[in-house]
């Protein structure tokens, strides 16, 4: 069963007579005791609390503030208020707060237990409930698109109308607000879903490799072209290439790639004559384009052939509503890479979220989420996870040694090296204590693979505490 039960009294009498008798009756069940307030609190926040028996009356802080504090940290906790005969008008206030139930003293054994696996069953229902919630994710995502705002909406509309054609589409909007998810859904409902998507990340290649990964080159074309190769549109027949950044591209280069969109033709480096190919292109920017149609950095003719239709992705501040359902779920999917059960935000914590500013957008969003996910004790993550998180980034960013400010006297390199060694060093201990020291796992959910992320260990020195 491991379930944990607290008790709040400030009789330590009653702590050790209730901590006994559950203990005895109870098997499986883990009992912890909180004499005061501050107490009970540090519990609840380190670890997941199935149910908690508390005294109305305590000295420091009211049963009934408290009991308002726990809601608010956790509104799913199932709390039984402990009451003198005098002070029923009390318990059922407390009910009205949100309590599950009250006893009052002094209880009788039967009456104890019976009410106790009462709020336990519930515990479990309501756990039970959530767990399903989050496991079937939120039916209203579209194509991995979650949110219900207006302006989101309206880029649904425009995806599912402009899905049913083959044009060419130019989808704009600052980074990290999804753009290559609303070329995936536009593939996903069009005609093409059943062939390649094959992304292009223009900014990563380099210009001298740019020719030859899109259109490929034929054996013998340059030394060291042993084979055969073919090129990104060739792999995209019959599918959809989807140009990322493609503002990026060097004019160099595209007189080539209009003709390539245009003509539906390549011709690969070395090759005789041109082949056909039988692809949708949609590229994406950040960049204003028309900006660099002026400077002479970007074909105008290519821009008109890009932009034949537009979706624009809003900003994260434009959906600011949709931030907690996307918390939510990045919590859910962060939650089941790590293998773990699933986390969700108190609603005081979602607030803190909606009041932040997000310059990196979704994605941004994104990985605070799994950060939080990593570093959170329990099941839910409250506005104090956040709060230490954001005091950890502040401190991550102050004069700390090892991730200060960078020294004027080191280069960029050196800087960066120390700056990526510390976050190396902080997520794998993290991944690792999540884990339990599970290398084989730990090296699944970061992607690394085994045999890397043992090289990674050795080199700073880390150790998995398991004999795995």
């Amino acid at each position: 069963m491991n379930e944990r039960f607290l008790i709040v009294d400030d009789e330590m009498d009653m702590l050790d007579g209730l901590k006994r008798l559950l203990s005895f009756q109870l098997k499986g069940v883990t009992t912890l005791t909180a004499a005061n307030a501050q107490e009970a609190l540090r519990l609840t926040r380190q670890a997941q609390v199935d149910l908690i028996l508390l005294d109305i009356r305590m000295p420091d802080i009211g049963g009934l503030e408290l009991l308002e504090v726990l809601l608010k940290e956790d509104p799913w906790l199932t709390i039984i208020m402990m009451t003198a005969f005098g002070s029923i008008e009390q318990a059922v206030e407390a009910m009205k707060k949100g309590a599950y139930d009250f006893i009052t003293k002094p209880f009788d054994k039967e009456s104890l237990l019976r009410t106790l696996k009462k709020g336990l069953e519930r515990n479990r229902l309501v756990r039970e409930n959530l767990n399903l919630r989050q496991r079937v994710g939120d039916d209203t995502g579209f194509h991995g698109l979650v949110g219900q705002s207006q302006p989101l909406r309206r880029v649904f509309d425009s995806i599912q109308a402009i899905a049913r054609t083959d044009y060419t589409v130019l989808v704009r909007g600052e980074s990290g607000t999804g753009k290559e998810l609303i070329a995936r859904a536009l593939h996903a409902l069009g005609k093409r879903k059943n062939g390649p998507f094959i992304t292009v990340n223009c900014p990563a290649m380099p210009e001298h490799l740019m020719e030859s990964e899109l259109f490929g080159y034929r054996k013998g074309a340059f030394t060291g072209a042993d084979r055969d190769h073919a090129g990104l549109f060739e792999e995209a027949d019959g599918g959809t290439l989807f140009l990322d950044e493609v503002g990026d591209i060097p004019v160099s280069l595209q007189t080539k790639l209009l003709r390539a969109i245009q003509e539906q033709e390549i011709k690969p480096l070395g090759a005789a004559g041109s082949r056909k190919v039988d692809v949708r292109t949609i590229a994406a920017t950040n960049q204003n384009l028309e900006e660099k149609i002026k400077e002479k950095t970007f074909r105008e003719d290519l821009y008109y052939r890009l932009n034949v239709v537009s979706v624009r992705a809003p900003s994260l501040r434009t959906i600011s509503k949709d931030i907690p359902q996307l918390a939510n779920h990045f919590a859910r999917i962060a939650s089941l890479e790590m293998g773990i059960s699933p986390r969700r935000f108190t609603p005081e914590a979602l607030e803190i979220l909606m009041r932040r500013d997000w310059p990196g957008n979704v994605r941004e969003l994104q990985n605070i989420v799994r950060r939080t996910v990593v570093f959170s004790a329990g099941n839910v993550i409250r506005s104090h996870d956040l709060r230490a998180l954001e005091s950890q980034l502040n401190t991550e960013a102050g004069p700390e040694p090892g991730m200060g400010k960078p020294d004027l006297v080191e280069t960029y390199k050196q800087a960066k090296d120390r700056l990526v060694t510390r976050f190396t060093h902080d997520y794998i201990t993290n991944l690792l204590q999540k884990t339990g020291g599970n290398i084989t796992k730990a090296a699944e959910m970061s992607g690394l693979g085994r045999a890397s992320l043992w090289k990674i260990m050795n080199r700073l020195g880390i150790r998995s505490g398991n004999s795995e």
